[in-house]
């Protein structure tokens, strides 16, 4: 399916770009994670900022079902928007990290 392989060359590149990016404070790393097997894909942070221990999802997606479902989505822009600029149709796209109740606003897949 070529159009899932596209989705992975698009979700690689995102993730890539954002993992550019560092964080202003702390002894933070950033870990870009892709399991192309299974479709997940990840950007996490781990790290300390103090005695403050920073961990987790900066962005989470997966492809399910010939879909792209955002998990989390911890961007400005929105994961979804830029997917959208490259080419990505709104309804294979699914805002996972909305209710179930709340996904048809949002102008995107259901599910």
């Amino acid at each position: 399916m070529d159009e899932v392989n596209d989705y992975r060359r698009i979700i690689r590149g995102l993730i890539e770009e954002y993992s550019q990016y560092r964080p202003a404070v702390g002894e933070v790393e950033v870990e870009v994670i892709f399991d192309e097997r299974l479709d997940h894909y990840e950007l996490m942070q781990s790290g300390w900022h103090g005695y403050r221990r920073i961990h987790g999802s900066l962005i989470h997606v997966d492809i399910r079902g010939g879909k792209i479902w955002i998990q989390h989505d911890g961007t400005e822009e929105g994961i979804a928007n830029e997917l959208v600029a490259a080419g990505v149709p709104k309804d294979r796209i699914v805002l996972a990290f909305k209710s179930p109740s709340a996904r048809p606003l949002t102008g995107f897949a259901t599910a």
